[in-house]
């Protein structure tokens, strides 16, 4: 036993040494838990966040000036005072999500009571913000006319008072959700593309036939790239989280930091087994990235990360319960977020065992007939 750890430990020092003497990948790791982690963090604007508008004022009158000025930031740039024949050009060009008519005599026809219509030019290729802004429009352009018709503010008393608490994030700030999924993200992309790609660099460059000759097992060189990989890709999302994410986007992390490694740890023995039964399947580094972003994309999209699980269909959802990226999403979020503790995920940790053994198997009994083969 002694002598099978002494081999492991050894030839997973050997893997180090190949990852330090190779810079494309070391500048992944970087990126992928840096500049990776910050710009999905950042670039998740709110879903109105300073809409471009331009205003059609043909009326000229109090009502219309209103309307105008309650446009104003965060959620909309303030407007553009245009003409009608501007108004399509600009919206041709880019330059403006909406357009908002106010047609002649418009304050005169609401205080008649003759119900004036007012255009809204919406681009909807801005998909986002033209559903949502829309609505902030239409919303913003009928309070005004009440209010102007009332003479004053309404300031009634609704029956029922709703009090809202937000939990886990109480300024609904996207960077907190955008940053913590992006490590969990990134721990299942880069152990798969280690791994696979380790073995394939060692039959590219015909190391592997040296370790064929020497006195080891197919399951010790396997396990050697299992706890090499994932020892690297676990230092970096601690990093990630603690430099990254705690101190320069300085987003609270409520649960145990040790809790969500040992979640980590787990998951990476099942991603990194999955990554060297791809590599056994690929016969080149091209084959792999192809079979990588085959195998990314669903584990990612539907392990609910990005929609809740729920929204799927139940039959989707019964497939990725055999993913171990479904059960380290639903972990991660609960002890990152919520601040669970090891009773409320045990079954996730049990799941992720369960699923790691299995592809743990099925990986080394590929790798066996594949060095069987080169033999």
């Amino acid at each position: 036993m002694r002598s099978f750890l002494f081999t492991v430990y050894r030839l997973g020092i050997k893997e180090l040494w190949s990852l330090v003497r190779d810079p494309i990948m070391l500048v992944l790791i970087v990126y992928t838990f840096s500049v990776s982690i910050y710009v999905a963090a950042t670039v998740m604007p709110e879903s109105l966040h300073k809409a471009p508008i331009a205003i059609v004022d043909e009326d000229g009158s109090q009502l219309s000036a209103r309307i105008v000025s309650s446009f104003y930031l965060p959620h909309f740039n303030p407007p553009q005072m245009i003409t009608l024949a501007e108004g399509d050009a600009g919206m041709d060009s880019g330059d403006y999500t909406f357009v908002l008519d106010i047609p002649p005599n418009f304050q005169r026809d609401v205080l008649a009571g003759r119900a004036p219509t007012a255009q809204l030019n919406v681009d909807a290729t801005r998909m986002t913000q033209a559903f949502t802004g829309s609505g902030y429009i239409q919303q913003i352009v009928s309070g005004e006319v009440s209010e102007f018709l009332q003479r004053h503010r309404d300031a009634s008393v609704s029956p029922v008072d709703l009090v809202l608490r937000m939990r886990f994030n109480p300024n609904l700030e996207q960077a907190w959700f955008g940053s913590l999924m992006e490590i969990i993200n990134n721990v299942t992309m880069l152990s798969i593309i280690l791994t696979g790609a380790a073995l394939i660099r060692e039959r590219e460059h015909g190391t592997i036939e040296h370790l064929l000759v020497m006195p080891v097992t197919p399951g010790e060189i396997m396990l050697a790239k299992v706890w090499s990989m994932g020892l690297v890709v676990l230092l970096a999302a601690l990093a990630a989280l603690l430099f990254v994410v705690q101190g320069l986007l300085q987003v609270p992390v409520h649960g145990a930091i040790g809790l969500f490694m040992l979640a980590t740890a787990l998951h990476l023995f099942a991603t990194t087994s999955m990554g060297i039964f791809m590599a056994t399947v690929a016969r080149s580094m091209p084959q792999f990235g192809m079979l990588v972003v085959l195998v990314l994309l669903p584990l990612q999209l539907l392990s609910g990360g990005s929609t809740p699980r729920e929204s799927m269909p139940v039959f989707v959802q019964n497939v990725m319960l055999t993913m171990p990226t479904t059960h380290f999403v639903a972990a991660g979020q609960a002890i990152l977020y919520r601040g669970a503790s090891i009773d409320v995920v045990w079954p996730q940790f049990l799941a992720i065992i369960v699923i790691g053994s299995v592809l743990f198997i099925a990986a080394l009994a590929r790798f066996r007939k594949t060095i069987s083969q080169m033999a």
